[in-house]
């Protein structure tokens, strides 16, 4: 993505968040997550957090659960149902309220899954095969790219446009499916007659959220702490990161990225500064450090806990969530795909 084009969409972005708070109603928001672990601390503050946020703004908001999504990079699906569901008791946990945001799977709204037809005859092969997110989920998983890898970004296009989503929440990296969707949108727009929004991306605002080794915070490299670990879990984690013989700490990303990944960590639960936290710890040492990040997350993670325990003793409770958002995504891709049908002059 060019320096222009970014900065373009961080100008949109910053338009949007100022207008969001004066009128929340003119918002459809549509993310969503794949269901290939458990949420974790870097979910949270990278994403959830915000969701929650807009959500309670006044927001329409949609959240996908997207499992067919997990066979893009992955030869099984052994764990998807547990995975789904406790994604959904995790969302809950965390303030997503049901009631007014439509929780939802891919594999349960074929309507949504049928406008990939029509999409991918307004993409080239060109098109997809130049999107760097497809390359590096690629390069990710090891695997040889897939059809349903090499769509991906047209399949993410079904997901925001079947709802007419008209803001995404997106980390710079995630521009560039948006940069595909409005192209999508627009073409079907030209060629058969106005039916969806060009949609923008909410640019994300949260930092990076490191991993317990200073690398990214994510499942496949076992240095995330998840949101439905225990108190217990969550110290035997903390206790066990890598940190550094130094014994002065200091907040250092690049030279000690350990330490200050622990840095951070704290700083987010806490709302202080990593260099306030670094200098109270001084010469503590790692094991000063460690004690008071494992204080921190589960403090900040407490609430959170006790509500998703709660709600772990009701799975009717979760199922009906789910069927009741299944229910509620199809009612409104089946009318965009009624729309889509008629604009297209396919109705016999």
């Amino acid at each position: 993505m060019s320096i222009d084009s970014y900065e373009t969409s961080r100008k949109r972005s910053d338009e949007i968040r100022a207008d969001l708070s004066e009128h929340p109603e003119k918002y459809t928001m549509l993310t969503g997550d794949r269901p290939t672990g458990r949420l974790h601390l870097g979910h949270y503050f990278g994403t959830i957090r915000e969701r929650v946020r807009l959500q309670d703004l006044g927001v329409t908001t949609r959240i996908i659960i997207a499992d067919y999504q997990v066979i893009t990079d992955r030869d099984t699906t052994e764990n998807v149902a547990d995975n789904v569901r406790n994604m959904v008791i995790d969302y809950l946990a965390c303030g997503i309220d049901p009631e007014k945001t439509i929780i939802f799977t891919h594999s349960a709204v074929p309507a949504l899954n049928q406008l990939m037809l029509p999409f991918l005859s307004l993409v080239t092969e060109s098109e997809l095969m130049r999107n760097p997110t497809v390359k590096a989920e690629m390069e990710a998983s090891g695997h040889v790219l897939s059809g349903l890898l090499l769509t991906y970004p047209v399949h993410q296009a079904c997901d925001i446009l079947f709802c007419k989503g008209n803001i995404v929440p997106v980390g710079k990296d995630q521009l560039p499916h948006i940069e595909q969707t409005r192209l999508i949108a627009r073409r079907f727009n030209e060629r058969y007659g106005h039916v969806f929004p060009e949609p923008d991306g909410l640019l994300n605002d949260a930092p990076a959220i490191p991993g317990l080794d200073g690398r990214k915070m994510s499942k496949s490299y076992g240095n995330a702490i998840a949101l439905s670990a225990t108190a217990e879990e969550t110290a035997k984690l903390i206790k066990k990161s890598q940190t550094d013989s130094e014994r002065f700490i200091t907040f250092d990303p690049e030279g000690r990225p350990g330490v200050s990944a622990l840095i951070t960590t704290a700083a987010l639960c806490t709302g202080r500064t990593e260099q306030d936290i670094a200098a109270e710890i001084g010469d503590g040492g790692s094991g000063a450090l460690k004690k008071y990040v494992t204080e921190s997350v589960n403090g900040y993670l407490e609430p959170i806990r006790a509500k998703r325990q709660e709600l772990a003793q009701d799975m009717a409770y979760i199922e009906d969530v789910l069927h009741d958002g299944n229910r509620r995504a199809n009612e409104i891709a089946d009318a965009t795909l009624d729309e889509v049908r008629e604009t297209m002059g396919m109705v016999y």
